[in-house]
C-alpha cells in the first residue's frame, strides 16, 4: 500500500470498488459512497483514463500531448498530484 508516496508509473490507476463516473445537471462528476466530485477538463480526461488499462505513465504521456501548451514537468506533476489524491480519497487502486 502505498502512502505518500506518487503512484508507480507503471501501475494501472482505477476506479475503486464503489467509486464510478456519473453526471449531474449535466456536469461529469466522481461518484463515491458518501459524496461526488465535480468533474471537468482535465480531471475528467484523467478519471477517464483511469481504466485499469492505462499506466500512470500512459496517462501522463497521453495528456502532455492534449496539453501540449504547457510545461510537460507541469502536466506530469499536476497529474501525479491528482492521482495521489484521489487515492488518497479512496477513490482509486492501483496494479
Amino acid at each position: 500500500m502505498m502512502n505518500d508516496a506518487s503512484p508507480d508509473r507503471d501501475s494501472k490507476p482505477r476506479l475503486a470498488p464503489g467509486v464510478r463516473l456519473g453526471e449531474n445537471n449535466n456536469q461529469r462528476v466522481l461518484l463515491m459512497p458518501e459524496r461526488a466530485l465535480r468533474l471537468m477538463g482535465p480531471s475528467l480526461e484523467i478519471i477517464q483514463r483511469c481504466d485499469g488499462k492505462h499506466t500512470v505513465a500512459a496517462i501522463i504521456a497521453n495528456l502532455q500531448k492534449i496539453y501540449s501548451k504547457a510545461r510537460p514537468e507541469k502536466v506530469e506533476e499536476d497529474i501525479l498530484g491528482y492521482l495521489q489524491l484521489l487515492q488518497k480519497e479512496r477513490a482509486l487502486d492501483f496494479e
